[in-house]
């Protein structure tokens, strides 16, 4: 069984970035770094148990909870996220009616993915902060600016996928340079644990909906120009 001591340990390391990436909210560039630095203590922690001790893993679910009953931005990089995170990820309905997403994996993993959740969350949310102060905000219609906020928000979710996928990519290609593919070691064992639930999942076609193509640039500008991984190197663990 994975050991529980080094299980508490990367949630420790996980909580210390997190306090310091969410005290005054943080831009996209520190959320992704955060990502890339979380990613670098999990693998770390995958590998240093063998494979037995992943095949006995048991997995988790893990729900990151919107308090909101509507689509949220976050909506559009979940699956980013969860896929980054070697996660089984599915939006669900809570007894309020309010959307969560449920996250499966190992305990691991769905640490790491309602971290990140939460962080991109909040980063969304911050940066929109930030936009509505300028000019070029200033400059849309009152009656405009709902369509300015939606189409700024889901620039930046859709810049932040883009840029879990390449990391995703990165990380994995690391992974498969060691003497095992952890990647479908892991893939295994969360898809024989999911196919215990008996969950029917089914895709829901998202809404078609209005976009201001300022405003969505806008929102995307920042994870253009992006140096994530400059970011967290020479970071130990200590």
């Amino acid at each position: 069984m994975t050991d529980p001591a080094a299980l508490e340990k990367l949630k420790a390391r996980i909580q210390a970035l997190r306090a310091m990436t969410m005290d005054n909210g943080c831009t996209e560039a520190e959320a992704l770094a955060a990502a890339a630095k979380v990613a670098e203590l999990l693998d770390r922690h995958d590998l240093s148990l063998s494979d037995v001790e992943l095949r006995e893993s048991a997995c988790e679910r893990r729900a990151y909870e919107t308090r909101r009953k509507n689509r949220i931005p976050l909506d559009y990089c979940v699956g980013a996220i969860g896929r980054f995170c070697d996660c089984r990820v599915w939006r669900e309905k809570n007894r309020d009616g309010e959307t969560l997403y449920a996250f499966f994996g190992l305990p691991s993993d769905t640490e790491v993915a309602l971290y990140l959740a939460e962080l991109i969350d909040n980063s969304i949310r911050s940066e929109l902060g930030r936009y509505k102060q300028t000019y070029a905000y200033q400059r849309f219609r009152h009656q405009d600016r709902h369509v300015a906020n939606s189409s700024f928000t889901l620039g930046m979710a859709m810049s932040i996928a883009r840029k879990l996928t390449d990391m995703k990519a990165e990380r994995d290609a690391a992974r498969n340079l060691g003497r095992r593919d952890l990647v479908v070691l892991k893939s295994s064992v969360v898809e024989t644990e999911m196919a215990k639930l008996g969950l029917e999942l089914r895709q829901v076609r998202r809404p078609n909906r209005m976009v201001s193509p300022t405003a969505y640039d806008a929102g995307g500008v920042a994870g253009a120009s992006l140096q994530i991984h400059p970011a967290v190197q020479g970071r130990g663990e200590g």
